[in-house]
């Protein structure tokens, strides 16, 4: 069966349209409230954490009347990282953890994501079988007016998380006498991330920390590093960290105004972690669109890289798979296990300046572990189906991908699971091949056809 709802990370798009209604988020309350309560003499919990979206309360406010109705207990967490939905689902004891955001996309979209118990993302049948409850509403039994599920705010949610996160900095260590700068998406982190770092004794300078509604990961946050980048260089910054609308993922700036993604803030982590004899599994986990670079530097190590899918809850599942304890994407999830169970963009920041504290270096002397290979990437924005769809089109980049491998390079062409967008990536040592296949691919995308 294929999903209806769900995608590569929950449900998502535009904010009052389809998917993304307030119809569905009540229905989808009621179907994942029926699927998660247990019953067994106590009341069954869901928290609900959100980012700063102007239609977060849209969609909080039909799920909690959903999950109500059927007579699920709901803790409203307020604007809070994804992240700390999955650690507070755990340590709560909640039977459910529901994240309102759509991540690093603009204001006008939406999304909900669901953490089990256990404080993982749910897997491909769980939601399934929710999405099956959402067909047969008549399987949904709505509770007695003496069940109703009681709706209550936890109002400490920022601070457990906080202290949560702090467990990622060696007991003792402080930031003092570093400046850091940190850039918040004008998103679910602008409190969380400034007061952990001020608490460790960091000189910080705050960007991106006034939400509106409309103003998230709207020039700021991980995907546009330019006010960052001018912030820490006119501030004479030891490190700027950005983090994106929901804060699970991360990029970095040095001291020396150079951008630094995800594969490097891994290799940093993950030396640090051979370094300790900490990292478990004998791997690290990344995705197909991490740098080659990144694998010769872990095999130099004595370890190794295995790839998934793009996704953090494809690399999460493979890590567990591994017993793996570290793991990521590229584009900045970071997935430290030991500490949270999805990425988390504060976590990855106080490991990588522990490394700085810990070895008193300077964040460029932290984090340019390997010289990557050169990439190079276009989205392409389609309207209907994607252009993968077409045989003929599909059969033209198998092709060019197979060209590209004779050639020692590698090609990665894929549909986004949460935009319209087909990306490609060309990675290998011939920069003039790679532009040659990405102009062509891009034209025969736009166009339609070969």
């Amino acid at each position: 069966m294929k999903k209806k709802y769900f995608g590569t990370d929950g449900v998502r798009g535009e904010a009052n349209k389809w998917p993304m209604t307030a119809e569905t988020a009540l229905y989808l309350g009621m179907a994942a409230g029926t699927y998660f309560k247990t019953g067994g003499g106590h009341n069954n919990i869901v928290i609900i954490g959100k980012d700063t979206r102007r239609s977060g309360y849209m969609v909080e406010y039909a799920l909690v009347s959903g999950f109500a109705a059927v007579g699920m207990d709901v803790r409203i967490l307020g604007p809070i990282p994804t992240p700390a939905v999955g650690i507070l689902t755990r340590s709560l004891r909640a039977d459910l953890g529901v994240m309102i955001s759509a991540s690093h996309n603009g204001f006008a979209d939406n999304g909900i994501k669901f953490f089990g118990p256990d404080g993982f993302k749910l897997d491909d049948n769980q939601e399934l079988d929710i999405e099956k409850l959402m067909a047969e509403q008549e399987k949904i039994a709505r509770a007695a007016p003496s069940q109703i599920g009681q709706v209550k705010s936890f109002e400490d949610s920022r601070g457990r998380y906080v202290e949560f996160a702090k467990n990622a900095f060696p007991r003792g260590a402080r930031l003092d006498g570093l400046r850091i700068v940190i850039d918040c998406a004008n998103g679910a982190a602008y409190k969380t991330a400034p007061w952990a770092l001020f608490e460790l004794g960091a000189e910080v300078v705050e960007i991106a920390v006034a939400p509106n509604g409309m103003n998230i990961n709207d020039g700021c946050g991980s995907t546009d590093l330019d006010l960052l980048k001018t912030t820490v260089m006119e501030r004479r910054a030891d490190l700027g960290i950005a983090l994106d609308g929901d804060a699970d993922r991360i990029a970095l700036i040095d001291e020396k105004g150079n951008e630094i993604d995800g594969d490097q803030i891994i290799a940093a982590i993950a030396r640090d972690m051979i370094n300790a004899g900490t990292l478990n599994g004998g791997a690290v986990v990344t995705t197909i669109m991490s740098n080659l670079g990144l694998e010769n530097y872990m095999t130099s190590l004595g370890s190794k890289l295995v790839r998934t899918d793009v996704g953090d809850r494809n690399v999460v599942m493979k890590m567990r798979e591994l017993g793996a304890n570290l793991g990521g994407e590229q584009s900045g999830h970071v997935v430290a296990l030991d500490y949270a169970t999805t990425g988390d963009g504060l976590i990855s920041a106080l490991l990588v300046l522990a490394s700085m504290v810990t070895n008193n270096k300077k964040a460029s002397e932290i984090l340019n572990c390997f010289k990557p290979a050169p990439q190079i990437k276009k989205n392409i924005h389609y309207v209907g189906t994607s252009p993968l769809n077409n045989s003929k089109i599909a059969d033209h980049v198998a092709k060019t991908a197979e060209h590209l491998t004779q050639n020692g390079a590698r090609l990665v062409v894929r549909t986004s699971g949460t935009e319209p967008l087909v990306r490609l990536m060309a990675e290998g040592a011939d920069k003039g091949l790679l532009k040659t296949t990405i102009d062509e691919l891009a034209h025969i995308m736009a166009k339609g056809q070969v």
